[in-house]
């Protein structure tokens, strides 16, 4: 694969609304940012840098850096409010100095056939994609909208943080086919050993 892992990106992304959401996703179930390829292949598969840029310069120090971004942002969108404690705080500053960094620039190149297609001027640095994501996190938590929108998944065991964009704002679940039909199976397995009894 051309991302250098055997890992694909799906396998790694859960479309949770957001991408500084999507980055809480990959501590769910278990830690999926376990080394450098699967942090290149969740960059590629988010959407943080255009299809085919290389990503071969990324080294360890990068997936450090998305896990301590991740462990700030966790606190702060699952706060139902601003809790004026050191850790939320502390994590705050974080985000906030990790935002003001520069985001990679893009540009428009011509293919062969005469479209425009998007790429970055430079290979992205690890400050550049952390601050895309702090930046997404800063619109998250500034927007009362959005920010009224975030909801943690109702399924046993999943802690999965999604925005709900659902008419009328009643999803429950993380994912229907997951977490939403293992809660189905439970109910009807409860039916069915009531109706047993």
């Amino acid at each position: 694969m051309a991302l250098g892992t055997a890992t694909p990106p799906y396998e790694l992304r859960f479309d949770a609304g957001r991408i500084c959401l999507d980055l809480l996703a990959t501590s769910h179930p278990v830690e999926r940012l376990d080394g450098v390829g699967a942090l290149r292949a969740w960059i590629g598969g988010v959407g943080l840098v255009p299809g085919g840029t290389p990503l071969a310069h990324a080294e360890g120090h990068w997936v450090q850096g998305f896990r301590k971004l991740r462990s700030c942002i966790g606190p702060l969108v699952r706060a139902p409010h601003p809790f004026d404690t050191v850790p939320y705080e502390r994590a705050l500053r974080q985000v906030n100095d990790l935002a003001r960094a520069a985001t990679p620039a893009p540009r428009a190149v011509r293919t062969h056939s005469g479209d425009l297609v998007r790429e970055l001027a430079a290979p992205p640095s690890c400050a550049e994609l952390l601050a895309l994501v702090a930046r997404d996190a800063v619109e998250l938590l500034t927007d009362p909208v959005a920010r009224a929108a975030v909801r943690e998944c109702e399924g046993d065991n999943c802690s999965l943080v999604y925005l709900d964009t659902s008419r009328g704002r009643r999803r429950r679940w993380c994912s229907s086919e997951v977490c939403g039909n293992r809660e189905r199976v439970a109910r009807h397995r409860r039916r069915a050993a009531l109706a047993r009894a």
